[in-house]
């Protein structure tokens, strides 16, 4: 995997927009809903103060710009090293480091906030509950794990993926199955929430995907737990 990300980390912006050019959105749509949803869950699950947060497979870190402000201390792994050293470049106030695939180069309990954004599907399903079980290991108790990830059940998100390049060997998983990684880490206080349903940024349809973020029909979820020892 690691391989791959590093042949796409200069055009991995465009490639990603050609997957979803069907939809008439910019990437940048997408990215600020996932940044919304951050921010609400951050506001309802860890209060006020401004959180340390882990993002896990971060690519070149164009989603970090849209951290600044809601998190207090922000860092970043990826197993590609050429996107790594992008992230760097373009965000010198995050702390990037190199993961091996397997293990998180950070002590236990480190974080208030760790995600993982559309990087599951990626990981061999073999390994996801390790994944997520590393996930809480770095999370600090009372901390909040996060998974962002798109829904198989929504046919637009299937066109996405299968319209980009570095998704030919994805395996998409549903909420339900990540809630269940999350419950089997003993995670607590386990929710989800659908989002990007519509395409609109106006506070009405905002309003509109919470009220029906129940139900499984927007283009990702959030799926997310509280650590508790």
């Amino acid at each position: 995997m690691a391989e791959l990300f590093d042949s796409y980390h200069d055009n991995y912006r465009d490639v990603v927009q050609s997957s979803i050019d069907f939809s008439g959105l910019p990437h940048s749509f997408f990215m600020r809903a996932k940044a919304d949803v951050l921010g609400e869950l951050i506001a309802q699950r860890l209060g006020a103060e401004k959180p340390a947060m882990l993002d896990v497979g971060c690519g070149v870190g164009s989603f970090h710009p849209l951290l600044r402000g809601m998190v207090d201390r922000l860092s970043g792994i990826d197993v590609s090293s050429a996107s790594i050293a992008q992230a760097r470049s373009a965000n010198n106030d995050v702390n990037y480091r190199d993961f091996d695939g397997v293990n998180f180069p950070f002590e236990d309990a480190c974080f208030d906030l760790v995600t993982a954004i559309c990087v599951m599907h990626h990981v061999s399903p073999a390994r996801w509950a390790d994944f997520v079980r590393e996930m809480c290991r770095v999370a600090r108790p009372g901390g909040l794990v996060c998974v962002i990830e798109h829904n198989p059940l929504n046919p637009l998100t299937r066109l996405a993926v299968s319209r980009c390049e570095f998704d030919r060997d994805a395996v998409l998983l549903g909420a339900g199955t990540t809630m269940e990684l999350m419950s089997k880490a003993n995670l607590r206080e386990i929710g989800r929430r659908h989002f990007l349903l519509l395409p609109w940024q106006a506070k009405p349809a905002r309003r509109i995907e919470r009220a029906l973020s129940g139900v499984p029909l927007g283009a990702q979820y959030a799926a997310f737990g509280t650590r508790v020892s």
